[in-house]
């Protein structure tokens, strides 16, 4: 990458060019490229396994709005293309597909109470037919965004954006 600023996660924070957070974004260069590069891989693998790059993008754009963060869910959303997924980005929705309604639960849980999560809510997901890889890979997608979005919060703190 070769401008720092222009990374998803300071994109959302917009620090001013020579503010002293500018420069401290540009001293961590290697975090927020590793955080983009890791956005990548988590949204678009080359192998998805059993989460498209369509369901990625909506679960994410999920999260976002459940975190309050209207940009990236905006952001994630616009990366759904399938009619159907676009309109399970909005929490108050459901999906008819069984397996795609078990990963919005899954999901919705772990981003609004993590420490909740217990062994019967990975057990549902197997019951609907997740395979266990599917699973991880639906794991990491939620740990990355509660990752970045924790990090948008934090980046808005220093640079004195009302959260």
């Amino acid at each position: 990458m070769t401008d720092t600023l222009q990374s998803s996660v300071i994109a959302s924070v917009r620090p001013r060019p020579g503010s002293a957070l500018a420069a401290e974004v540009e001293n961590r260069r290697d975090i927020f490229e590793k955080t983009e590069a890791a956005e990548v891989a988590v949204l678009t693998p080359v192998d998805p396994g059993g989460l498209s790059h369509d369901l990625r993008h909506a679960l994410a754009a999920r999260i976002a709005a459940l975190h309050a963060e209207p940009e990236q869910a905006s952001r994630y959303a616009a990366g759904v293309t399938d009619a159907a997924l676009l309109a399970v980005t909005d929490p108050g929705s459901a999906a008819d597909d069984p397996r795609v309604q078990a990963m919005l639960a899954f999901t919705d849980a772990v981003s609004t109470h993590p420490r909740d999560i217990v062994a019967a809510d990975v057990a549902a997901l197997q019951s609907a037919g997740i395979s266990d890889a599917d699973i991880v890979r639906l794991a990491e997608l939620n740990a990355f965004l509660a990752y970045q979005l924790r990090v948008i919060a934090g980046l808005r703190l220093l640079a004195g954006v009302p959260q």
